[in-house]
């Protein structure tokens, strides 16, 4: 099967009251794990790459090992480009065989922010390419990515309408509660999506695609892994699972996990030095990293996306 853009995917999305899971990847293992757990559970996928990865895995091996997925598995793939911050990175992805690319103009003035999206829009429609676009700004780090909770901004719902209708994207990302990385909530804060804010952007935008990034739930298992075989990793809240699937079953069609994959493999390669510290082989360490991989993959699409089956 061929890479796809999302149209088709986040339509059967919307109207299944599912969401599909927008994974990123850095290595070949990431790859393989999320495939393996995908194709077992018949989940359609996206597989996204952000600038940072591209810069360390390079874009034609990250192409290339998206076109060995697709041969062994057959999946509905988009390949997709995180939170590209110009156009000249958008274009790059696009003529290099991504099916769907994220401008990210967020920290732009409004005005400024649709135009750079309808300038994208317009170069990847005529090559059917799909477009996010993003209004609202989350808080957190995550590769490239630093918002500070003060420059953090909710989604303005009177503003969606005016920004889908001039820059013509095919899925929008809002910030209603979610942040990127591990740290996302003091110790103690109660995390808390703004579901009036979702529910007010659904009703203006009905039927469209709504997208939520710094989705990870920072799964306790891991992070306690982590420190038990030597790390030093403070303790992290992220987004609850049940908050997860309630706006997977509305208008939320693509959900963004990226930490969760990396504290996975982390806490898995610490436990394997820490039961055998003279490994030196790669495949007995990154073997069992893609195994988790694949186990917390398989999670997500089961009981929060709601994905399994509709390949």
């Amino acid at each position: 099967m061929a890479l796809v853009n999302s149209r088709e995917m986040f339509k059967k999305a919307y109207e299944g009251g599912y969401a599909i899971g927008a994974f990123n990847v850095n290595n070949m293992e990431i790859i393989q794990g999320i495939t393996t757990a995908a194709s077992e559970l018949n989940a359609p996928l996206i597989l996204q790459v952000s600038a940072g990865a591209r810069k360390y895995a390079n874009h034609t091996y990250l192409v290339k090992l998206v076109e060995a997925a697709l041969a062994l598995n057959d999946l509905p793939i988009v390949l997709h480009l995180d939170h590209g911050d110009s156009f000249e990175l958008c274009k790059s992805c696009i003529d290099g065989g991504f099916t769907s690319v994220m401008i990210d103009g967020s920290h732009l003035p409004f005005e400024e922010n649709i135009a750079l999206t309808r300038r994208v829009v317009e170069y990847a429609h005529e090559r059917n390419v799909t477009v996010e676009g993003e209004l609202g700004r989350l808080a957190g780090i995550e590769d490239a990515i630093n918002v500070s909770a003060e420059d953090a901004s909710y989604t303005r719902p009177e503003e969606v309408e005016e920004f889908v209708e001039k820059t013509g994207c095919d899925s929008l990302a809002i910030a209603i509660g979610t942040s990127h990385g591990a740290f996302k909530f003091k110790p103690g804060q109660k995390p808390q999506l703004r579901f009036d804010i979702l529910d007010e952007v659904a009703r203006r935008l009905p039927g469209f695609p709504i997208v939520l990034h710094g989705a990870s739930s920072v799964i306790p298992k891991y992070v306690e892994m982590i420190n038990t075989y030597g790390g030093n990793m403070p303790d992290a809240i992220g987004i609850p699972e049940e908050m997860l699937r309630q706006a997977a079953r509305g208008a939320v069609c693509k959900i963004n996990i990226d930490s969760d994959l990396r504290l996975a493999m982390t806490a898995t390669i610490r436990k394997v030095f820490h039961d055998k510290p003279a490994e030196f082989d790669p495949r007995k360490y990154l073997g069992p990293a893609r195994e988790a991989i694949a186990e917390i993959v398989a999670h997500k699409i089961e009981h929060v996306l709601g994905c399994a089956g509709k390949a």
